[in-house]
């Protein structure tokens, strides 16, 4: 063998094409900021960022990187596995379907047959899956949220108070959802602490790193490839990496899996991930929002990653690993 000293080094592309993407995208101004929450639309429509987190530890961070902001619907991927965790993916299927709706994320529909929510993607499926979390009270049952965030992040996260308060005051529209899964028996305990923990979990702050490296916790099969710790079960990665590609992008899913191919969840945050199997995370933050509540920029920047990286997971001309 050759002396290793000899051996080419490659760059990563991923400084540049970062670097690339967010100078080609910051000065787009499409899109508004979520406005039927009262503090999310204090929001600074600005902010944009992108990360990109691989599965041995390496991170590569442009823009508003360490900018706070909610979770939100982006916090249904992790409890959605956390509820797989608690009770096992069979019985969990008799209270959440897997199917897209091709509707609106805040829609009131249940599956005619089963009067189960379609996914865990959507708000009903959330609020269901949420509603599953074990512990002997609302105080366990956060703590155990907050402790599942801490894994997949790697440090302590926490509830931004005033913006729970808002969603608390006015989910009016999450509130009737719930009753109607209560009155077809999905929903099984005190409707007010189920939406109180739905609202605590998409009220947590997080940035656009710890989106990324929640990410690549799933593509490295459910181990932070930063702390190392194990956040979730590996054998609930597929469960939960298969709900994202079909339903994580709402009712843009299948223009998604078409265009970008790689599971995704999005929030009205404006924050995305997305999940490379086996090789990374993605986390893209920008608070102007399209018609379907998915970040404007977020989207394209990752359409473009797609593109550039030949992350399409259908595309026989990728490489295998970047």
């Amino acid at each position: 063998m050759g002396n290793p000293e000899n051996l080419e080094i490659v760059p990563s592309p991923f400084p540049e094409v970062l670097k690339d993407l967010h100078s080609q995208y910051k000065s787009l101004q499409e899109g508004v900021v979520a406005n039927y929450i009262p503090e999310l639309a204090k929001v600074n429509p600005n902010l944009f960022s992108i990360c990109i987190a691989t599965v041995d530890g390496q991170i590569y961070e442009v823009g508003d990187y360490q900018q706070l902001f909610t979770i939100q619907s982006i916090s249904k991927v992790f409890v959605y596995g956390q509820a797989l965790e608690d009770h096992g993916r069979d019985y969990i299927l008799t209270r959440v379907g897997v199917e897209p709706t091709g509707e609106a994320f805040n829609a009131i529909i249940l599956d005619e047959q089963s009067k189960r929510p379609y996914n865990p993607m959507v708000n009903a499926g959330a609020i269901a899956t949420t509603s599953l979390i074990k512990g002997s009270g609302p105080t366990e049952r956060l703590n155990r949220l907050l402790d599942m965030y801490r894994r997949y992040i790697g440090r302590d996260v926490f509830v931004d108070i005033s913006v729970f308060t808002s969603e608390r005051s006015t989910g009016h529209r999450n509130r009737a959802t719930a009753h109607l899964m209560l009155n077809f028996g999905m929903i099984d305990q005190n409707i007010e602490e189920a939406l109180d923990l739905y609202f605590q979990q998409c009220s947590v702050m997080v940035n656009c790193r710890d989106l990324a490296v929640m990410a690549a916790t799933l593509a490295n099969k459910g181990i932070n490839p930063i702390t190392k710790e194990k956040a979730v079960d590996n054998r609930y990665i597929k469960d939960i990496l298969s709900v994202m590609y079909t339903c994580g992008m709402y009712n843009f899913a299948g223009e998604w899996a078409y265009n970008v191919g790689i599971p995704a969840k999005s929030g009205v945050c404006g924050g995305i991930i997305a999940v490379v199997p086996n090789q990374m995370g993605i986390g893209v933050f920008s608070p102007l929002l399209d018609v379907r509540g998915n970040s404007v920029r977020g989207v394209k920047v990752c359409e473009q990653l797609s593109q550039r990286l030949g992350l399409h997971l259908f595309d026989c001309s990728r490489q295998e690993s970047i």
